[in-house]
């Protein structure tokens, strides 16, 4: 059995993070032969910022004002993770990365430079009602509803896109799931597909 690579993408309450996680667990069982490198750009990014360095400060001013990070940030702190973990018998699990058109071919270029045969791509779909429902009830400081909706439109605009080339990209088994419903469920789906 070869390596598997999985990117996950999902709009803010969607359960990526979650079905990321479930899947890491899964693999672990499944494979005991083979590693599981688990990729998560939001926790590498936290992890960073607790640096002191220039740059970590200048991160922190951008998305202290609600700005967007230069695309090669984001690269960087992923590709950073891949070089780290990666020995070269891992499945790999990527939660948070590719989320703006640039760094999609950065993603596939890293996978053919790894030889990667098996790669899916696991999207979780969720209407914005659902996912503004479920953000609203989990009461996080900096959920409200101006602030979610704008979250939501940003990954619409952005990140939907992203989806539709890996999507197109028939070196992907591409996966979509109802996220509207229990994570059990939601999780029966991918792991039904990921043969």
């Amino acid at each position: 059995m070869s390596a598997k690579s999985f990117i996950f993408f999902g709009a803010s309450g969607a359960g990526k993070g979650t079905q990321a996680k479930l899947l890491l667990e899964h693999l672990k069982q499944a494979d005991q032969e083979r590693g599981v490198v688990y990729v998560e750009t939001g926790a590498e990014f936290r992890q960073f910022m607790e640096n002191d360095n220039f740059t970590s400060g200048c991160v922190k001013k951008v998305l202290a004002e609600g700005g967007l990070l230069p695309e090669f940030l984001p690269i960087w702190i992923w590709t950073s993770a891949l070089i780290r973990g990666f020995t070269g018998n891992e499945n790999i699990v990527f939660d948070g990365i590719c989320r703006r058109i640039p760094e999609a071919p950065v993603v596939d270029g890293a996978l053919d430079f790894y030889n990667f045969k098996d790669r899916y791509v696991v999207y979780i779909k969720v209407s914005k009602e659902w996912a503004l429902k479920r953000l609203l009830e989990r009461g996080r400081y900096d959920d409200n509803e101006e602030d979610i909706r704008a979250r939501l439109d940003w990954y619409e605009q952005n990140v939907v896109p992203v989806v539709d080339i890996f999507r197109k990209n028939d070196k992907y088994k591409f996966i979509q799931v109802n996220g509207e419903q229990s994570i059990e469920d939601v999780q029966k789906e991918i792991l039904k597909e990921i043969v």
